[in-house]
């Protein structure tokens, strides 16, 4: 049955009372969140990125729960938030000198420093260990300490000289207030941008798409179409003499061809066999001259199978 041999139980091993609440150390808390990913909990290395709320992850992790959001990994929550890659932000890290790794204290006979952090801000110094407050710019990726921002005060990066406004500062791994607060700034951000982009659509559309008046005007406004220029080339009008009478070599009918060019602008066409100036040479030229024309006598018969000649 129990207690033999002389054994005295004590009271809290009989009686069972309420667990007691383990409370998690506050400072130790928050340099994990500085040491390891938010998604897939491994060390941090580079490169890192950060999201819109502040969450520290390495970038492979979030790029592998992009490509297949429908896989089952922890913590799933804390990137719900982003779409894809535009989301997410590369930070630029300074490396702290007396971090020495992993490794620093293999045999155990060192004292470890648990407050060490992997990184330090390069105008301060302060490390990256969860008790002093960090931001970092979305415009270059920057990371600074809170405390060099309110200190020097300036609209340019201290790091990389880029220009930055108060607004592009997110603090990076923040209180449940703070991320509310960025949660509220992101939706904004993001109300915006659609907004923006369903009105350059309507924009686009309404340019695409012509207006009734301006196509009648465009239908009135075009010129008309000269079809007797067509035929008149074939029967050796005006508008074929310039043609032939160019390449011909002879002076004086460049000379007649311009002249009733110029003359054809101001009156009505006439065709070539009217003009009394040309010679006969010339009309032999085209179709319409009577030397074209054959009689009954010199068409072939359609018995003969010789071919055509006179």
């Amino acid at each position: 049955m129990g207690c033999d041999g002389g054994t005295i139980p004590k009271r809290h091993e009989l009686v069972k009372g309420p667990k007691k609440v383990v409370k998690v150390d506050r400072y130790a808390e928050l340099a994990a969140k500085w040491k390891y990913c938010a998604l897939s909990q491994e060390r941090l290395r580079r490169p890192i990125v950060s999201c819109e709320l502040g969450r520290l992850f390495n970038k492979d992790a979030v790029i592998e729960y992009l490509l297949d959001k429908t896989a089952e990994r922890p913590n799933v929550d804390t990137v719900a938030h982003i779409r894809g890659i535009k989301d997410i932000k590369e930070l630029n890290f300074v490396d702290n000198p007396a971090w020495e790794g992993e490794s620093r204290n293999a045999k155990g006979d060192k004292y470890e420093d648990m407050n060490c952090g992997l990184f330090i801000c390069p105008v301060v110094g302060l490390e990256a260990n969860g008790k002093h407050r960090f931001c970092y710019l979305q415009t270059c990726g920057c990371v600074f300490s809170e405390r060099a921002m309110k200190e020097v005060k300036t609209e340019i990066c201290h790091k990389c000289g880029d220009p930055f406004k108060a607004g592009d500062a997110v603090v990076l791994n923040g209180t449940k207030e703070e991320v509310e607060k960025l949660r509220e700034k992101m939706e904004e951000r993001r109300s915006k941008a659609k907004t923006k982009k369903s009105k350059k659509g309507k924009a686009a559309e309404t340019v695409s798409v012509p207006c009734p008046s301006e196509s009648k005007a465009e239908d009135t406004e075009s010129p008309p179409v000269d079809v007797e220029a067509g035929s008149s080339l074939q029967n050796g009008d005006e508008s074929s003499q310039s043609d032939v009478a160019g390449p011909s070599g002879s002076t004086s009918s460049s000379k007649d061809s311009k002249s009733s060019a110029a003359a054809s602008s101001s009156t009505t066409k006439r065709s070539v066999q009217q003009m009394e100036e040309k010679s006969e040479i010339f009309k032999s030229l085209f179709t319409t001259h009577s030397s074209a024309k054959r009689t009954k006598d010199q068409t072939s018969n359609w018995v003969t199978h010789t071919p055509y000649h006179f």
